[in-house]
Order: C-alpha cells, then structure tokens, then sequence
C-alpha cells in the first residue's frame, strides 16, 4: 500500500480537512474528464480538414493518455484510489465539440474552426482545473503531486497555444471566404 506523501509540516488534520476533500474531488471530476476526452479526440482527429490539426488532435490523444496516467500516479501519491466521477463541465463541452462537427459540412475549414474553438474551450477548462489542483497539492503539501500537476498543466498550455497558431496562421483566414 502507497503511503501519502506528507512535507514535514503535513499534519492529519490537513488530510482529514475539507480541502483535501475538495481536492481529492477535484481529481476525481478531472480524471474523468480526460478519460471522456482521450474517447472523443480520435473523432474530433477523424472530423478535421487540415492536416496540421488532425495531427496536432491527434498528439494531444497521446498526452491525454499520459495526463490519465499522471493522474493514477496522484491518486496514488495520497493514498487515494483512482476514481473517476462524472464531470458535467466537460459533458457539456465534448456535446458543444460534438454539434458543432454535426453542423459544419464535412472537408470545409469551417468545421476546423469550429472544431479548434471547442477544443480549445476544452482546454482552457483543464488549464483552470490543473492550474487549482496544483495549487491546492502545494497547499496540502503534496510536493510530488505538485510536479505532477504542473507537468500536465504545462502541456495543456501549450496544446493551447498551438491551436491558437493553427487558427491563426491559416484555418481562420482561409475559412473567412467559404460560403454558408
């Protein structure tokens, strides 16, 4: 059995207290979130027009599976076990990325403006949640989660980034011109 990870001014308070509660739950909503994610990229891939996106999609499949990972080896670091619980958040994000490809015509750039809007809501959601979980794990003093957090929170930022590129240096643009 795993112990927890405690810093030396870890008490059984802070892992008795509420807000561990909240960030065991915290884990629990994310850790579901990014298995329901890892399922609907490999449509979202299939759905885009532009190579780079489909690749760029594609890619972030392989992180979303390491995030899962990370995620197991949290749990695992406070001696919890690896839950998932639904998260309505991200219910409510993969149904928007879902419509949006049923509304778009199939090959237009459109589509891949829409499908880069969605997924980067999507990730603008796991940023704000990594970004608190890795703060509440400082807080509790769960250094080795910290490291872990921060690691999926920075990649999460730069999947953010890329998309913004693909949109910008291109997809965008070329879709402004296709008709309705």
């Amino acid at each position: 059995m795993t112990t927890k990870t405690k810093t030396p001014g870890q008490t059984t308070e802070v892992q008795e207290s509420a807000l561990n509660e909240l960030f065991v739950d915290e884990l629990k909503d994310i850790y579901w979130a990014e298995k329901n994610l890892a399922k609907a990229l490999p449509k979202m891939a299939k759905a885009a027009t532009s190579a780079e996106l489909r690749t760029a999609i594609e890619n972030h499949k392989t992180e979303t599976d390491n995030h899962i990972t990370r995620l197991e080896d949290v749990f695992s670091l406070i001696d919890e076990n690896a839950v998932a619980v639904k998260c309505e958040a991200m219910v409510g994000l993969l149904k928007e990325g879902n419509e949006i490809v049923e509304e778009t015509e199939t090959g237009s750039l459109t589509r891949d403006a829409g499908i880069i809007s969605a997924t980067q809501k999507i990730e603008h959601y796991e940023i704000a949640s990594y970004g608190t979980l890795r703060t509440l794990a400082g807080v509790l003093g769960y250094d080795d989660a910290v490291e872990l957090l921060e690691a999926t929170l920075k990649e999460e930022k730069n999947a953010d980034s890329l998309l913004t590129d693909i949109a910008t240096n291109g997809i965008n643009l070329s879709a402004s011109t296709e008709k309705g």
